[in-house]
């Protein structure tokens, strides 16, 4: 599949989801209003049924219009001419509302024109539950009519909800494929990322063992010749030659087994006390001796310590510290197209000590800074090969730095190097 037509299919998919759930919130909205609509309808029937029950048992007449007003969406008023008696509006109430299946609690309150103010009469729920004073309100007074009554449905939204049963089940099912839906795309993106990333691990492996493979095959046609005998200073020569080709070929062969033992999580710690400066000082003798001599990297160089630290006992595995060490160091060089310059810096702060690798390097861009530790990436060079490596340095040296539990830090930009630094606690 290309990756124009991968894109489409992602693009429709999501499209079509995104109108699936568009549609679903449009008729979850509609289908809100209906039953807001209903209930409004409902409640103005039952309180009109109930005007006009006060009015009969009061033997007075109703107004001729404008019975029961919705002042907003949850509060009623009902214009009685006449005194109203809170009981008896409260049974009314009751009644009309089981009537008419209104089951939202309810509370409801009598203005009294002597004191200018809403009289409250009373909470009511129908599960019959112990009412929280918070729930009480003053009702507001509606300044058009002289003898009424207001009744306010605080929950009404709730309920409006608990309605819906139906809607709300379809709606969490929606969402979870939603959800399925998003986690499927992120995992046949990592899938893809993963595929690609291998490719290039492979093309990269196949250039790196290509190279020593056909300068052994070289060395080789050469010492067959019965001639090559009476030449020993050649013959040692292209000894050597397949020697180090072949330690090549060794070390590059470790480096995948070493991978494969991440990926099993078999990275064994045999933690020791450590003097980190004698340490770094044993560790780099011969890595600052090559790079002085040029041996390692285009240009003859310097390996510089900066060794402040005071405290520098630490608990750590040799092995893999010396191993870390040597990929940070090497990464430095590798990645450097000048005579490499590189500081090995140490300091203490608080209880810890800062381990930095600095380098003069090309650098790395930011947006690929959160990347460089994933298995088999590596910077994009096109089709050029000039850097060797699997993208598997990096990745070991993270997987060191989690298995001790310490942290690391990148700081770098394009063409001013990389600093590379590690918190690891002291021992006191």
């Amino acid at each position: 599949m290309t990756h124009n037509t991968f894109r489409l299919i992602i693009i429709l998919a999501v499209i079509s989801i995104g109108g699936i759930v568009i549609t679903q919130v449009y008729w979850v909205r509609k289908a809100f209003d209906l039953k807001e609509k209903q209930f409004n309808q409902a409640v103005h029937i039952a309180l009109q049924d109930v005007a006009e029950k006060i009015s009969a048992y009061n033997k007075t007449s109703l107004p001729s219009a404008n019975v029961v007003t919705q002042v907003s969406s949850d509060y009623y008023v009902v214009h009685i001419n006449d005194v109203i008696d809170a009981n008896l509006l409260e049974y009314y109430l009751k009644t009309e509302f089981t009537k008419h299946q209104i089951e939202a609690d309810f509370e409801y309150g009598i203005y009294d024109c002597n004191t200018d103010k809403m009289v409250y009469g009373n909470y009511l729920t129908t599960t019959n539950k112990i009412l929280d004073e918070k729930l009480k309100t003053e009702l507001p007074k509606w300044d058009k009519f002289t003898y009424y009554f207001g009744v306010r449905f605080p929950n009404r939204n709730t309920y409006l909800a608990s309605e819906m049963e139906i809607w709300i089940f379809s709606s969490f099912i929606l969402l979870v494929v939603v959800i399925f839906f998003g986690y499927t795309l992120f995992a046949i993106f990592k899938q893809k990322r993963l595929a690609e990333i291998q490719k290039d691990f492979i093309n990269n492996m196949t250039h790196e063992f290509k190279t020593p493979i056909a300068t052994i095959s070289i060395s080789a046609d050469v010492l067959s010749n019965p001639h090559i005998v009476h030449s020993p200073e050649r013959l040692s020569n292209y000894v050597s030659i397949i020697k180090n080709e072949n330690n090549r070929l060794k070390s590059q062969v470790e480096r995948v087994l070493q991978l494969a033992k991440l990926e099993k999580k078999e990275l064994e710690l045999k933690k020791e006390k450590i003097d980190l400066h004698e340490f770094i000082k044993e560790t780099t003798a011969s890595f600052a001796l090559k790079i002085k001599e040029g041996k390692i990297g285009n240009k003859a160089g310097e390996l510089i310590y900066d060794l402040q630290a005071t405290h520098y006992q630490i608990q750590a595995d040799k092995v893999h510290l010396t191993n870390l060490l040597y990929n940070l160091l090497d990464n430095g060089v590798k990645y450097c197209n000048k005579a490499p310059h590189i500081e090995i810096v140490t300091k203490n702060k608080a209880n810890k000590l800062l381990l930095s690798v600095k380098d003069n390097g090309i650098g790395i861009d930011k947006k690929y800074q959160k990347r460089i530790f994933e298995k088999f990436f590596r910077v994009p060079t096109g089709n050029l090969h000039d850097v060797k490596g699997f993208g598997l340095g990096l990745n070991y040296v993270k997987s060191v730095v989690q298995a001790h539990k310490w942290k690391m830090s990148l700081e770098s930009s394009l063409g001013q190097g990389c600093k590379f630094t590690i918190e690891i606690p002291t021992l006191n």
